[in-house]
C-alpha cells in the first residue's frame, strides 16, 4: 500500500473520501454478495451467463453513449437505432450474404448516427432536440419497414449468427467477449490516444479547445456517427440472441445507457468518464435487474430502484468534486 494511500485512510473523512472516489466497485462488489447472499441461483453458471448475454447489447450502446456525452452531448436515438438497425439487419440477412449484411449494416449506422453529428456539430442544433427528432423517425422507420411485425432469420447465415448469440467460448457468452473487446478498444482510445484526449478536451471547455485549434465540429460530428456504429453493432446481438429483428427492440435502452454512464461516474458537463466505469455502471445495472428478477419484483417498481441509484450516483459525483 502506497503512502499516499495510507494518508487518505488514516481519517475517517480520509476513508469516506476514498469510497467515494471509487464507490462504482464497491457498490458493485457489495450487490455481489448481497445476490450470493439471497439466492443459490445467483452464482450457477446459467445464470452468469444470462446475466452476460442480458447487459452486452445495452453496454454496447453505453459506451457509444459515454464517448457522446464526453463532449457534452447526449445521444437518445440509440435504442430506436437499435430497432431499425436490428429490422435492417433481419431484411439483410435473408437477401445478402452474411459479411454484406452485417458491413451494410454497420455502415447504414455510421449514417444514421452522422445525421445527428450534422445537426448537433454544423447545425448547432441542441444534442438533445437532434437526437430526439432521430430516435422517433428511426422508432417509425422500424415500423414501416418490418410493417409491424418481427422478421425472422432464414438463411443459412441467420442460423449461424443465431449459434454465435447464444454460444460461450470458455464459459463467456460470445456477444459478452465482444462487448469487453470493445469496452478496452475504447478504454485505448479515450485515455491513450490522441482522438480521446481531444474529445475530453471539448466536454471539459468546448471553447477553449476551439480557440486552441482543435476542430470541434469534426470531432463533435464523430462521437455521434460512432454511437450510430456501436448501435448498429448492438442491433446485430440483439437480432442474432433473438434470431428475428422487431421494431419493438431497444425500448427504453437510450435511458439505460445514461443510467450506466452516469453510475460509472461520467459527467453528464462533459469532460469526465471512462470505458471501465462504463463497464462497471453496465453490471451494477444488470446485477440490479438480475437480483429484481430472482426476487420475483415486477418491472416497473425496477424501474422506480434505477431511478433513485441515478439520483444516489450523480449526489456522489458532487461529493467526490469537492
Amino acid at each position: 500500500m502506497s503512502l499516499t494511500l495510507k494518508n487518505q485512510l488514516s481519517s475517517p473523512s480520509g476513508v469516506l473520501k476514498f469510497l467515494i472516489k471509487y464507490n462504482t466497485i464497491f457498490i458493485f462488489v457489495l450487490l455481489v454478495v448481497f445476490s450470493a447472499m439471497i439466492s443459490d441461483v445467483f452464482f450457477t453458471s446459467i445464470n452468469l451467463s444470462n446475466l452476460l448475454k442480458q447487459v452486452s447489447g445495452i453496454g454496447i450502446i453505453s459506451i457509444g453513449m459515454l464517448i457522446v456525452i464526453l463532449t457534452g452531448g447526449i445521444d437518445l436515438s440509440v435504442g430506436s437505432l437499435v430497432a431499425l438497425l436490428a429490422v435492417v439487419f433481419a431484411i439483410l440477412i435473408n437477401i445478402v450474404v452474411l459479411p454484406l449484411a452485417i458491413s451494410l449494416t454497420l455502415v447504414i449506422g455510421f449514417l444514421l448516427g452522422s445525421i445527428s453529428g450534422y445537426l448537433v456539430a454544423y447545425q448547432k442544433m441542441a444534442p438533445f432536440i437532434a437526437t430526439l427528432a432521430l430516435m422517433t423517425i428511426a422508432r417509425g422507420l422500424g415500423f414501416i419497414y418490418s410493417k409491424g411485425s418481427p422478421i425472422t432469420f432464414k438463411t443459412p447465415g441467420g442460423e449461424f449468427m443465431a449459434n454465435f448469440a447464444n454460444n460461450s467460448f470458455l464459459g463467456i457468452p460470445n456477444i459478452a467477449i465482444i462487448f469487453i473487446i470493445i469496452v478496452i478498444i475504447a478504454q485505448v482510445l479515450l485515455h491513450y490516444n490522441v482522438f480521446g484526449r481531444l474529445i475530453i478536451a471539448i466536454g471539459s471547455n468546448e471553447e477553449a479547445s476551439r480557440l486552441s485549434g482543435i476542430k470541434v465540429n469534426k470531432y463533435k460530428f464523430l462521437v455521434y456517427a460512432i454511437s450510430g456504429a456501436l448501435a448498429a453493432t448492438a442491433a446485430i446481438i440483439v437480432a442474432s440472441r433473438t434470431n428475428l429483428g422487431s421494431p419493438n427492440m431497444g425500448m427504453a435502452w437510450e435511458l439505460d445507457a445514461i443510467a450506466a454512464v452516469v453510475i460509472g461516474g461520467a459527467s453528464l458537463n462533459g469532460g469526465k468518464g471512462s470505458a471501465v466505469n462504463t463497464l462497471m455502471g453496465v453490471l451494477i445495472l444488470g446485477l440490479i435487474g438480475n437480483i429484481l428478477n430472482l426476487l420475483n419484483v415486477p418491472s416497473y417498481p425496477q424501474q422506480v430502484v434505477k431511478g433513485a441509484i441515478i439520483v444516489f450516483a450523480v449526489l456522489l459525483q458532487r461529493f467526490e468534486d469537492k
